[in-house]
């Protein structure tokens, strides 16, 4: 009998282009959002999608309702998504750590330490710094919203790092130390 897993055989992927923070490669499966990630890091977006052993095909009008919310957020127009996550091919940990991270509202931040009290691992704080820095879609799940205990902000893999992580938490009101 198939799992939900070997069902979402094929990942599709398409591209965001000419946003403030760049261009985007974006993939999807038939259960939702799989990957986002900034056009100049194509050789990280491969080699994700090929440790998923999924066939990828090119299909940019399956991947325009996931560009568009994208498109709107960073533009400020938007400040939920209502995309699908595919929520499958993520380790159990990863999943349980990166959905407290996705229930992260808008505009606030929380520290690795309270994503790991909130998932019921308080000493747990370092595994979760973990997940996020392997988040396969920033952005639709929020990393840049996740702080130091000590409110500075600390370690962010996309964009321009630290300066893309500090842009997005002032678009969206955030107060940071």
């Amino acid at each position: 009998m198939k799992t939900k897993k070997q069902d979402a055989a094929i990942i599709y992927i398409g591209e965001l282009s000419g946003t403030r923070l760049g261009d985007f490669r974006i993939a999807a499966s038939d259960f939702g959002l799989v990957a986002v990630e900034w056009a100049d890091s194509q050789r990280e977006f491969d080699a994700y999608l090929a440790r998923l052993s999924r066939p990828v095909v090119e299909d940019a009008k399956r991947i325009k309702p996931y560009a568009k919310e994208l498109a709107e957020y960073i533009e400020g127009k938007r400040h939920a998504f209502t995309i699908p996550v595919d929520w499958t091919l993520l380790t159990p940990f990863q999943r349980e750590a990166l959905q407290a991270v996705f229930r992260i509202p808008y505009g606030e931040t929380r520290t690795y330490l309270d994503i790991a009290e909130q998932i019921n691992r308080p000493h747990a704080y370092r595994a979760v710094g973990g997940a996020n820095a392997m988040n396969p879609m920033p952005l639709v799940i929020p990393c840049h919203r996740v702080i130091g205990m000590d409110g500075k902000l600390h370690g962010y893999g996309g964009g321009q790092g630290l300066k893309t992580k500090e842009w997005l938490l002032q678009m969206e009101g955030a107060v940071i130390a």
